[in-house]
């Protein structure tokens, strides 16, 4: 497993969207689905 697979898979988990994520990590929502 990748460190993206990773990171979507706990996202998903979590319940949050590609942009609540880049929003709280202070990214680009392109930065999170790479």
């Amino acid at each position: 497993m990748t460190l993206g697979e990773k990171i979507k898979s706990i996202r998903k988990q979590a319940g949050m969207s590609p942009e609540q994520l880049s929003e709280k990590l202070g990214v680009s929502r392109q930065a999170v689905t790479k």
